[in-house]
């Protein structure tokens, strides 16, 4: 499991330093401070980012849109970010929005603005590119990961990493080799939105991610999963064996 990880795009440095302290307090991880439109560029293409916060002048320029709007013009590029500035110039804002930022919020920024922001972008773009809401809004599940409100910040959850999810009723324990997670949600729709090549039930109660199957006990309907991790085999299920290329 990864925290949201977080570009800063910033030229002052007592402005990046608090924002770099607050989201760290609240479990973000800072992946980079770019202070100019090259070093931005160059960042965002080198690491793993999941939002962007974006000062609107760098250097006395607006470089901060531009780099908005270039990611934008590039297919598969794009991610959320939310613009901070402290110009009151209606064209550069006329300019901006047509990016579509996530958040405008001005300096000096409230720390709880920024927070609520970053979670909503997360929240609305990771939701609109193939994900999904759950049914009590704190979780999104994308194509590639879980991003899971956990206090009062963003987990982000590899789906790959999940071993196997438990229903009870309308809820699901999301289990990891490090961490569970309970969410709200049918067994309906989540089996709808996981891959159907890698997971399958193996029981009305699980969902398994059989590339971390690594033992089926068929005489005794147990399945071992990475770390040891033992889950039931209904009879009906056992069909999944089939998915495997068994020696005889």
């Amino acid at each position: 499991m990864d925290n949201i990880n977080v570009l800063i795009i910033e030229d002052v440095s007592s402005e990046s330093d608090a924002l770099v302290k607050v989201l760290k307090e609240n479990n973000y991880t800072i992946v980079g401070v770019a202070t100019s439109f090259k070093e931005a560029i160059s960042m965002f293409y080198k690491k793993t980012v999941d939002v962007l916060v974006i000062d609107v002048f760098l250097d006395g320029k607006p470089d901060g849109v531009t780099f908005a709007e270039t990611i934008n013009d590039i297919p598969g590029a794009l991610k959320p970010f939310v613009f901070l500035t402290s110009s009151k110039d209606r064209q550069i804002f006329e300019r901006a929005k047509l990016t579509s930022p996530f958040s405008f919020l001005l300096k000096p920024f409230n720390e709880l603005e920024v927070l609520y922001a970053i979670e909503m972008a997360v929240e609305k773009f990771y939701a609109q590119t193939n994900g999904f809401f759950s049914e009590d809004q704190d979780t999104v599940i994308s194509k590639e990961y879980l991003f899971v409100k956990k206090k009062n910040s963003l987990k982000k959850v590899l789906i790959a990493n999940v071993l196997y999810i438990e229903v009870e009723e309308r809820y699901c324990n999301i289990v990891t080799e490090n961490e569970k997670f309970v969410i709200l949600i049918s067994l309906t729709k989540i089996i709808e939105l996981l891959d159907a090549d890698k997971f399958c039930r193996t029981h009305r109660n699980f969902i398994v991610n059989s590339q971390k199957i690594e033992e089926i006990l068929v005489s005794e309907n147990l399945i071992i999963l990475k770390g040891n991790h033992k889950i039931m085999l209904s009879d009906k299920y056992k069909d999944l064996i089939k998915r495997f290329h068994v020696l005889k």
